[in-house]
């Protein structure tokens, strides 16, 4: 699989990451010998970054991710973790001493020493311009507790105030064929800027699968189900904030502009990598085939390409009016 430098962190990954928030069981229930899977599955298929955060499944993930590096010492995995939505999410709570305490209980969970990358897991708006946050954050590395640290965004303005500080490594942003904002301005400035993009959120919470119907159901504990209202964090991570029914319509048409031996998430998947300043995509899997299936991406840049025209025409039509100005 292509890999590309991350940003400020100079570290080599795979174009297909592995998201694991499916391994803290918040999209349903996930054992400890399919989470293992998943991450043996990914890594067999040529993926080498893994992303997680304290807060899937209160450290679950990132508990997970640690019991099978330390089984496989010799690979070279880059994990990216984020921290800060286990406190309340009030800027006074960005301090360097609840940083040391955040990767200090990381590190313990991941098993290692020192963190590749920390990412600020969405907090509120005006930490991303606080030159505290950022000398905080400048400390852990100088302390030798993380290498590296990035944010992760929920607005695009978001990203573009990060982008402008120094030592900002990489901003981990929603970015699928029904989210298209970040085109405009976010990857322009972080290529120019030398920051690494991380895309989450690819398959639009499953909606660019092509899988889903208007009857679809999902177990309670499942955010697909409970936050479809934005009542638990922000609405724009559960499907990508658009109505269930309209997205099922345009990934309909999404669908139809896959060609034939291509799966519709791995058209979705390859259209991110595809976009001019992407490092890498992080879709979630809660199986070994769903994430050697997803890792297979990978190699259909050039279909990804080819889907620009019928992407943009769907977004317009469905998406532009209640989605562009939001995030």
């Amino acid at each position: 699989m292509e890999q590309r430098i991350l940003g400020k962190t100079g570290r080599a990954v795979s174009t297909v990451g592995l998201g694991t928030w499916q391994l803290g069981a918040d999209w349903g229930s996930v054992t400890e010998e399919d989470a293992l899977a998943v991450l043996e599955a990914s890594v067999e298929s040529g993926v080498n970054f893994f992303d997680t955060a304290d807060v899937y499944g209160d450290g679950r993930s990132e508990q997970f991710i640690g019991r099978f590096l330390r089984t496989h010492p010799d690979l070279n995995i880059t994990v990216a973790t984020k921290m800060g939505r286990r406190v309340d999410q009030v800027h006074g709570n960005y301090t360097l001493e609840n940083f040391r305490a955040w990767t200090d209980r990381s590190r313990r969970n991941l098993q290692q020493d020192t963190l590749d990358l920390v990412q600020l897991h969405c907090p509120p708006t005006s930490v991303y311009s606080s030159d505290e946050v950022y000398d905080a954050l400048d400390t852990l590395v100088s302390e030798g507790a993380i290498r590296n640290y990035g944010v992760s965004v929920e607005r695009t303005d978001e990203a573009l105030e990060a982008i402008k500080r120094g030592n900002t490594a990489s901003v981990q942003i929603i970015l699928n064929a029904f989210r298209l904002k970040p085109l405009d301005e976010v990857l322009p400035a972080a290529k120019e800027a030398g920051v690494g993009i991380i895309a989450r959120v690819p398959l639009a919470s499953g909606l660019l699968s092509g899988k889903y119907t208007p009857d679809t159901k999902f177990p309670e504990n499942d955010h697909r189900n409970y936050n479809r209202d934005g009542s638990s964090f922000d609405v724009g991570e559960t499907f990508s904030g658009v109505d269930f029914a309209t997205g099922i319509k345009a990934a309909q048409e999404f669908s139809g502009l896959v060609p034939d031996g291509v799966s519709t998430a791995q058209a979705a998947l390859a259209w991110v990598i595809a976009q001019d300043g992407v490092t890498s995509v992080i879709p979630g899997a809660r199986s070994a085939s769903q994430a050697a299936a997803n890792a297979e991406a990978g190699g259909l840049q050039a279909v990804g390409a080819g889907l620009n025209a019928g992407a943009q025409d769907i977004y317009d039509r469905f998406f532009r009016e209640a989605i562009h100005p939001r995030w």
